[in-house]
């Protein structure tokens, strides 16, 4: 598995000439998964859609567990190189980056998540993010565990406003904020905190930005008083 990831494994060495690669093989299934999600992916699928016979795509792949996570590294691709920034705005470019890998790959939500192998693009998005705060005085953990936070607040973003192929759809700010303005105003007088900050909230779709706007605070507070 390893192998496949980092591109160290050998292509087949018998039988005729091969019709595909391991590149081929994951854009056919990142294809499929564009278009109709996740679990539309499977070996048979993507034989298909080369096509190819499945038994084929074995000598490259061993199944599907391995695909996903040969396809969600390639999906992932490498992270825009940002050297010249200063670090809260270096930071803040990787997350919107990060950001609209998602929305272009949704599936990505679901194949990046629990115990798994991670291939080289995924860990070159971490090492970017962690050189933004080298030099901020910060140590290695807390260097971590900040870039961990962003990606998660990016996530749970990109969670809520981006439609997932083959099952829930994009659902905006506005329209989050909409159905809640909806509810209260017959169930208002239930909620009273809850509506009075819906009567003066912004109804512009700013989640994303305003969480990371807090967190970029947090952290200049941090490097900061370390700096002192």
């Amino acid at each position: 598995m390893t192998e496949l990831l980092w591109g160290t494994a050998q292509p087949p060495s018998r039988g005729p000439k091969p019709a595909v690669t391991l590149a081929g093989i994951a854009e056919a299934a990142i294809r499929i998964a564009d278009a109709e999600g996740l679990d539309a992916v499977s070996m048979q699928r993507v034989a298909d859609d080369l096509p190819v016979t499945k038994m084929a795509l074995y000598r490259y792949v061993p199944g599907k567990a391995e695909l996903v996570a040969v396809m969600s590294d390639l999906a992932m691709g490498a992270p825009p190189d940002r050297p010249e920034l200063p670090w809260r705005e270096a930071l803040h470019a990787w997350s919107m980056d990060l950001y609209e890998g998602f929305t272009r790959h949704p599936w990505l939500l679901l194949s990046t998540v629990g115990r798994r192998l991670v291939g080289p693009n995924e860990l070159t998005w971490m090492d970017r993010g962690v050189r933004a705060l080298t030099d901020s005085g910060l140590n290695g953990s807390e260097q971590l565990d900040a870039v961990m936070v962003l990606a998660g607040h990016v996530r749970a973003l990109a969670l809520q406003t981006t439609s997932l192929p083959g099952g829930r759809q994009r659902v905006t700010e506005e329209a989050f904020l909409g159905a809640f303005a909806e509810i209260l105003t017959t169930h208002g007088d239930r909620f009273p905190s809850l509506a009075a900050a819906m009567r003066s909230a912004d109804q512009d779709n700013q989640g994303l930005e305003f969480g990371l706007e807090r967190i970029l605070d947090g952290l200049e507070m941090l490097i900061t008083s370390r700096k002192g």
